[in-house]
């Protein structure tokens, strides 16, 4: 769908009527969709700052094998702070210091990414930890206007430095056009060797896979090498078998709250051998407010976007259908977070996913597993298309990078979360909402 401010406030002969009338002037986000390549980080400009040189010795090696030019002296695509040895307030003038040099040197497009302990000793490191946390969410407003993001990684001392591939090749490049003022807390992980294709071999299963999000991450998967289950309704045979065909996938036309559902799911997961990859993507709305919303419109959407979850995961597990080292990613919402006036009933789908997801982490995390979830704020598909002109202009500027995302972006991190080396990322909530002003 066409953004025309975005468009108005990039041609040289609107955008100097975009800056006289006030307006927000969005910036074109450079996206890289494709899939994985061993050099992830080629051609970018990085600068590794950290309080320890010592201790980043380990990162400096890495970055160059991904292909880094270090220390540039031009622009910067990528500043890498690493604060893993902070350890009290009195270090956080050297974070102004080292940020407030950098910020200046930044390309349009460009990633401010800060490493952070995830443990605290003391209750002075406990405060260092939680301040810069609100720099990192200050700071990836401030750059926003340049289409800038900035991210904060909470990384356990014992993670070798390889275990932040994934991380680095997601949110250090062009990868999280839409991702912005986020916090991961990292798990201590053995590091995986990562072949490529990064999915080369395995299967994935995608539900509401038929078109916009679901979509978008069936066609992001295939590409990286995976044989895709797409899944979606029968009233949606013909773009679902249009999307499985496209990617030499296989469609499965299922209404997933059907007694028979899981039973179907596990039978077409069995025949490929178990999943790999599993991504709970269909959703429904049926918007009103409590006071109005009868008790179809309740139920209906938490037998969706909730309790069909629940089932589906309780037979493939008691199936055996889910391979060791599984990545399973739920779509979830910043309404689950933040909530939504005349959305009482899918927020409530949403957080219950949320608090799921954080739950069943520690279940397969014994067999190399990870669940997360992936919140998208405003993003451009056919259901926002058909909002009120106010309303959408709303849900597109309401955010650091003041504009909306795209389902590929949304596809990107589901990829990111898919990697078999993303171990490290267990239980988490990524939002992929350019820096939502609702909700942390």
């Amino acid at each position: 769908m066409t953004d025309r401010l975005l468009q108005l406030a990039n041609t040289p002969w609107s955008a100097p009527l975009v800056r006289l009338l006030g307006l927000p002037q969005p910036r074109p986000l450079p996206r890289k969709t494709a899939a994985y390549t061993r050099q992830e980080l080629a051609g970018r400009r990085v600068l590794l700052s950290a309080l320890d040189d010592t201790a980043s010795s380990d990162l400096h090696t890495w970055l160059q094998s991904r292909g880094a030019e270090l220390n540039s002296a031009d622009g910067l695509d990528l500043v890498l702070l690493d604060l893993r040895s902070l350890g009290h307030p009195a270090q956080l003038g050297e974070l102004r210091a080292r940020l407030q040099a950098a910020v200046p040197r930044l390309s349009p497009g460009a990633r401010v990414l800060v490493l952070a302990p995830a443990q605290a000793s003391h209750a002075q490191a406990a405060a260092a930890a939680a301040a810069v946390e609100g720099v990192v969410r200050s700071l990836a407003k401030e750059i926003g206007r340049r289409g800038a993001t900035a991210n904060l990684l909470q990384v356990p001392a014992e993670l070798d430095a390889s275990a932040l591939a994934p991380l680095v090749d997601f949110l250090g490049t062009a990868r999280s056009a839409y991702v912005s003022g986020q916090v991961l807390r990292l798990q201590a992980a053995p590091p995986v060797t990562l072949t490529f294709p990064a999915l080369q071999g395995h299967t994935a299963l995608v539900t509401g896979a038929a078109g916009g999000i679901g979509a978008a991450t069936a066609r992001r998967l295939a590409a990286d090498g995976a044989h895709v289950i797409c899944v979606d309704m029968q009233a949606a045979d013909v773009p679902l078998q249009r999307v499985a065909n496209e990617i030499n996938g296989q469609a499965l036309a299922l209404d997933i709250t059907a007694p028979d559902a899981p039973a179907r799911l596990v039978a077409a997961a069995q025949a490929r051998g178990g999943l790999d990859v599993l991504v709970h993507n269909a959703g429904i709305t049926r918007d009103r407010t409590l006071g109005r919303m009868s008790a179809s419109e309740w139920d209906s959407v938490l037998a969706v976007n909730l309790q069909s979850i629940l089932a589906i995961d309780a037979a493939l597990d008691a199936a055996h259908a889910l391979r060791p080292g599984v990545r399973e990613v739920c779509l979830a919402s910043i309404s689950g977070i933040a909530g939504n006036a005349g959305q009482t009933n899918y927020a409530a789908s949403k957080a219950g996913l949320i608090g799921y997801v954080r739950a069943r982490a520690t279940q397969l995390q014994t067999s190399g597993g990870t669940i997360n979830a992936v919140a998208p704020g405003f993003i451009e598909t056919a259901m926002t298309q058909k909002m009120p002109l106010m309303v959408r202009e709303a849900g597109r500027r309401l955010n650091a990078l003041k504009q909306g995302g795209q389902p590929e972006d949304v596809a990107e991190a589901i990829a990111f979360l898919a990697r078999p080396d993303a171990v490290a990322v267990n239980g988490q909530v990524l939002r992929v909402c350019g820096q939502s002003l609702l909700g942390a």
